[in-house]
């Protein structure tokens, strides 16, 4: 056991401490930035209501003071950073009136359990054929291999999404069209919860897999194939060892280390792309809140999202540090910077 622990003490630990102050001051200045851009894209939220003939002057002018619209843009920030850091409030939305704290803790975790299900099957499924092309290599299965690779990286995710729809509604109702659940998922037993929810996510859990299977499956084959050809692995094949034993033991450690590397940017990079099968599929998630806010120019509900996006982007990278030194305890974290 302390063996298995020793991977993560003393100068890892200050490591870690070191990134985590890192991560904050990088979202500090990512909020400034984000403000920043906010408040030079021309028109605002209001812009919209005073169209409505329905609304008095009166109550813009109302709206602007309410939400502090009217003050400079540095003293709008320094109020919303102030009530971040002192009460982890992101202040409240245009369009819900709500807390905008509320509205992310509500949507993150659809968002979350699609990004994370795409992750594990992405990785479930690349590696092995990523491995069977480089030890096959040239063969047949090789070349159909990276034939399917070549394809699922030319689809952009809104066609794979597209393609989809259309092959949910050419076998209806095999497979739902679109939403998280059921019309009457309340009145289901837990069991059947489950089984529901894992039904609905088959779609877009496909759709954002696709794309990025396709790359891990062609990064594993090249990388397995650099690892093969080494000096090392031709002595461990001179002395006799098993084949599995090189390929699987020797060979794909070492091959797997620069996959876990961009673990961080892949899982950012679906949160940030799950908006196109979320607004696809209807799925209740952060991607498709983020994208109603743009729209709406709701400042407060799109700087919480930016923040979140940016903590997931930071804790994404760490973990991927750590998975890298739990697989191969010879790295040293400082050596990553």
């Amino acid at each position: 056991m302390r063996n298995s622990l020793r991977w993560l003490q003393n100068d890892d630990f200050a490591y870690v401490v070191q990134r985590l102050i890192e991560g904050l001051i990088t979202l500090l200045l990512a909020s400034l930035l984000s403000f920043t851009i906010i408040q030079l894209a021309p028109g605002s939220y209001l812009d919209t209501l005073q169209q409505n003939p329905k609304i008095s002057p009166e109550t813009i002018q109302q709206l602007k003071v309410q939400f502090g619209l009217d003050q400079p843009w540095y003293v709008q920030y320094w109020r919303w950073l102030t009530q971040v850091l002192t009460r982890f409030n992101f202040g409240e939305s245009f369009v819900y009136n709500r807390s905008v704290a509320s509205l992310l803790i509500e949507r993150i975790p659809a968002t979350l359990l699609l990004a994370i299900t795409s992750i594990i099957l992405t990785w479930a499924i690349a590696i092995p054929l990523g491995i069977v092309g480089a030890v096959q290599q040239n063969t047949l299965i090789d070349r159909s291999l990276r034939v399917i690779s070549y394809i699922g990286q030319g689809f952009p995710s809104f066609i794979t999404a597209l393609l989809l729809l259309f092959l949910a509604q050419s076998v209806s109702p095999l497979l739902p069209v679109g939403d998280m659940t059921s019309i009457d998922f309340a009145e289901f037993s837990w069991p059947h919860k489950v089984w529901d929810v894992a039904w609905h996510m088959i779609l877009p859990t496909l759709a954002l897999s696709i794309t990025s299977f396709a790359g891990l499956q062609r990064l594993m084959r090249g990388q397995l194939l650099d690892v093969l050809r080494q000096d090392y692995i031709q002595t461990a094949r001179a002395k006799g060892l098993p084949e599995n034993r090189v390929i699987y033991v020797h060979a794909l450690r070492n091959a797997i280390n620069p996959l876990i590397t961009i673990l961080g940017f892949e899982f950012a990079s679906l949160l940030s792309g799950a908006f196109i099968a979320e607004f696809f599929f209807n799925w209740p998630g952060l991607g498709r809140l983020i994208l109603q806010a743009v729209t709406a120019q709701d400042l407060y509900l799109v700087m919480g999202s930016l923040m979140m996006g940016a903590t997931l982007l930071i804790l994404g990278n760490l973990l991927a540090d750590l998975l890298l030194k739990f697989t191969d305890p010879r790295i040293q974290l400082a050596d990553l910077k």
